[in-house]
């Protein structure tokens, strides 16, 4: 039987790619007041930036319940033996540790292998997308566990925000840092270190901003793949892909867009990258 592969709705791979690999997301929820919403399910990213940028309330999000994952779980058990869940870092988010609970909550007869990626957005989405990628090809389920462990140092992960307003808004930074940056008015690069999410720079333009995530991947001696994802910018985004696809010609580059769980905090405008070394 074919490996299955979970992850969570940050991972932002396109959903194309998440079809044609058999990859199952689990959606974080995204809550406007007292409404809630299944994050790329029950709102679309268009309708979720118009209403973060201009509604009257600003979004909280919460992760998928233990019966939300086990529910996922136990209907593929219908279908396979062994089944791998990659979810975003367990160091920002609670995700992880409600797979893990759910795996004790599944009926049916399977192997669930539950990994913590100490990471997010596209630097997760690398990992699920190799994971799908051998369970595609026939690779069992310690083999497609053991390449997505020993890939997770080599992922790395840089974003920039055209502001810190909705980072700071969501609490995944002090506000001091909402305080500097808006007098400033500069734009944060944040980065994640060892799955914590930290501030590791500014630039006084988005244009500084952007070369700084071309230096960032040009600072690595062998890349074997690069994702670039954005909240609202698709023009800038494009630019820069295409720019990323001269400068790494024999590197594939994928391009995709921050849902509303990761949205809801990086704010409109954002735009990061991620890079796998070889």
């Amino acid at each position: 039987m074919t490996v299955k592969v979970v992850t969570d709705s940050t991972c932002d791979i396109p959903p194309q790619l998440m079809q044609d690999l058999g990859i199952t997301a689990v959606p974080i929820y995204v809550v406007f007041g007292d409404k809630s919403y299944r994050d790329k399910l029950d709102i679309g990213d268009d309708e979720f930036y118009e209403k973060l940028v201009h509604g009257p309330v600003h979004p909280s999000t919460s992760i998928p319940t233990p019966k939300d994952f086990a529910d996922v779980y136990n209907k593929l058990a219908e279908k396979t033996d062994e089944i791998i869940s990659i979810h975003i870092t367990s160091r920002e988010s609670g995700t992880y540790n409600a797979a893990l609970l759910a795996r004790e909550l599944v009926t049916k007869k399977c192997r669930i292998e539950v990994v913590d990626s100490l990471s997010m957005s596209m630097a997760l989405g690398l990992l699920v997308a190799e994971a799908g990628r051998q369970a595609k090809a026939g690779a069992r389920l310690e083999k497609v566990t053991e390449s997505v462990r020993q890939a997770i140092p080599k992922m790395h992960l840089i974003f920039l925000l055209d502001t810190l307003k909705y980072v700071v808004r969501g609490g995944r930074l002090s506000k001091p840092y909402g305080i500097i940056g808006s007098a400033l008015r500069v734009k944060p690069l944040l980065t994640l270190k060892e799955g914590d999410l930290s501030l590791v720079g500014v630039a006084r333009t988005k244009a500084k901003a952007v070369e700084r995530l071309y230096e960032f991947a040009k600072g690595f001696p062998k890349v074997k793949e690069l994702a670039v994802a954005y909240t609202t910018a698709h023009d800038e985004a494009r630019a820069f892909t295409d720019r990323l696809k001269a400068g790494f010609p024999d590197v594939h580059v994928s391009l995709t867009r921050v849902g509303s769980s990761l949205g809801t905090h990086a704010g409109p405008g954002g735009m990061g990258i991620a890079v796998r070394e070889a």
